[in-house]
């Protein structure tokens, strides 16, 4: 399994990512876009950016990279940085399927994304990040999971996953909404010839977001790598944002809130990787010092009342505008 070779790493970044939802196109839902990226959001701009967090994230230690179909041009920039450096033989490349790049490279567009976790899709899909990353692809995820989707009964579609899986690529999937405790469960049951299918669960956990936290130690106890995405709850966990007792505990430490908030994430046992989904080098290095916050027990029990109910959550994060 690929996510083996982090375990034998040992740098203080190991246990962190770099998701490139936010630099592989020029829309997105995070706070404070226009700050991050400016005016010039072209793709030789993007593509350069892009370059930048990765070189600046690889020297750091961090050797998770995360992309997705859906993110733009995500895995065509990290296939050009991976092609580039061909001595970059440690990191680990995850990507995912099941939502279609609608927008057009455009912040305004009426649809950004389109969902679909049928067997065609996959196939159509597969075949387009093959052609990318090729070999470098370790971790393929269905993308957004919820208990309705049909990706979690389809057989035929199982089937070729498990095939995918035969040929040495790890299977995954990323949960999304209120009720991704449910879609971890239910995939934990999904099994093709008395194996589990799935290896690895991408979910949204955060000081705000906390409803996943049973499932997420169920699946890490089933053996799964437990990835977790939206640390900074699309930015507002971050200054000038983040609320006021998160605000007062990163004051404490002389960190920033960004910092802490990725290390609460990281004091759970069953967090195997935790993203960072920095838009700027600075950013980077602010989420890259997270391990080294150390919080007290009233710290942690100041963090704790932050937790939102998770309908409100996912219902303010569907009202954020694409920036």
């Amino acid at each position: 399994m690929p996510f083996a070779r982090l375990a034998h790493a040992t740098t203080p970044t190991c246990h962190i990512g770099l998701g490139l939802a936010a630099v592989g196109r020029p829309g997105y839902i995070n706070l404070g876009r226009e700050e991050d990226l400016g005016e010039d959001r072209s793709v030789d701009a993007l593509r350069t950016r892009t370059h930048e967090l990765l070189d600046a994230a690889y020297a750091q230690g961090v050797r998770y990279f995360d992309v997705a179909r859906s993110y733009g041009r995500s895995e065509e920039f990290l296939a050009g940085w991976l092609s580039a450096r061909p001595g970059v033989d440690d990191v680990v490349v995850g990507s995912k399927w099941g939502y279609t790049y609608t927008a057009g490279w455009s912040t305004d567009a009426e649809r950004h994304e389109v969902k679909d976790h049928g067997l065609a899709t996959y196939e159509r899909q597969r075949a387009e990040t093959d052609a990318l990353l090729g070999e470098r692809l370790d971790l393929y995820q269905i993308h957004s999971l919820t208990p309705d989707s049909p990706a979690l009964t389809d057989k035929d579609l199982h089937a070729r996953l498990a095939e995918a899986a035969a040929q040495g690529l790890t299977i995954g999937f990323s949960t999304s909404g209120p009720a991704q405790a449910d879609a971890i469960r239910a995939a934990l049951e999904v099994t093709v010839d008395g194996e589990r299918l799935f290896r690895t669960v991408q979910s949204t956990y955060n000081a705000l977001e906390t409803s996943a936290a049973p499932a997420l130690a169920e699946a890490h106890d089933a053996g799964l790598t437990v990835i977790v995405k939206e640390g900074m709850a699309n930015g507002r966990l971050a200054a000038p944002h983040a609320p006021k007792a998160l605000q007062a505990v990163a004051d404490e430490t002389s960190l920033g809130c960004d910092a802490v908030a990725l290390a609460w994430i990281l004091r759970q046992p069953w967090a195997g990787v935790v993203l960072s989904g920095a838009a700027t080098v600075p950013q980077l290095f602010s989420n890259l010092h997270a391990p080294a916050v150390d919080l007290d027990a009233d710290q942690l029990t100041r963090l704790a009342t932050l937790a939102e109910d998770p309908r409100a959550y996912w219902e303010r994060r569907g009202q954020l505008p694409w920036h």
